[in-house]
């Protein structure tokens, strides 16, 4: 059984990808109002798991971009990334949303599925990070 070791990947590529994560992180953490920052309140509060499911994300956005290979499961790393940025933001600080559905069908149906949100996105991001990996192992041997 072939696996590939961390030490096989490019260092440029683990640098680019751990830039990658902190820089997901703190922006989408900062947009999401997840802690107290001057450009963005959040108008509910949050619920714990925020934190949580954006630094997992974060990190599999990271990986996912450390992975040399050329185009694969985008598409599916992208949706993994909208549906958990849906799931940790505030439901109703997202003025799109509030001008399409309003603020009383957000926040009854919106919230109680933000968690639910989140961890699928995880979970598409993760498949996404396996599909290239996959893809990268393969073009490796």
């Amino acid at each position: 059984m072939n696996v590939l070791r961390f030490n096989d990947m490019p260092i440029i590529a683990v640098a680019k990808g751990m830039t990658v994560a902190v820089l997901t992180f703190a922006v989408l953490g900062t947009v999401s109002a997840l802690w107290n920052n001057p450009f963005f309140v959040r108008m509910t509060p949050t619920s714990g798991f925020e934190t949580t499911a954006l630094a997992l994300q974060a990190v599999l956005v990271g990986i996912y971009v450390a992975i040399p290979v050329r185009g694969c499961a985008v598409k599916l790393a992208g949706a993994g990334g909208i549906a958990n940025f849906l799931g940790v933001a505030c439901p109703i600080c997202n003025k799109i949303l509030m001008l399409i559905f309003g603020a009383n069908a957000l926040l009854t149906y919106l919230e109680p599925a933000r968690p639910y949100l989140a961890a699928g996105g995880v979970l598409v991001t993760t498949w996404a990070v396996l599909l290239r990996w996959n893809h990268f192992r393969e073009s490796s041997l």
